[in-house]
């Protein structure tokens, strides 16, 4: 009598289904939600360097672009998480 404990096949490839059924449910929610996501990051960046030129005219008394922003260090990057370039709204 061999009374040994342990998984059957069958109970190992309900479990791979389970899996896979998972998988097949989470990934295209992941995917559709990508570009939304990208969306918001963009839209936090260029709120983040309207502040940022907002202190930059605060300090200095003139309006900045871009190229005078990264320079002084008041912003790092400017371009979106999906590779366009941000602009500065002029007043």
């Amino acid at each position: 009598m061999n009374n040994e404990k342990g998984f059957t096949l069958i109970e190992m490839l309900i479990v791979l289904l389970v899996i896979t059924i998972l998988l097949l449910v989470t990934i295209p929610n992941i995917a559709a939600h990508s570009s939304n996501i990208q969306d918001k990051g963009c839209e936090g960046l260029k709120n983040m360097i309207s502040a940022q030129a907002e202190a930059y005219r605060m300090n200095t008394g003139e309006a900045p672009t871009i190229e005078k922003l990264v320079s002084a260090k008041y912003i790092t990057k400017s371009t979106c998480p999906d590779g366009t370039a941000v602009t500065l709204d002029t007043d």
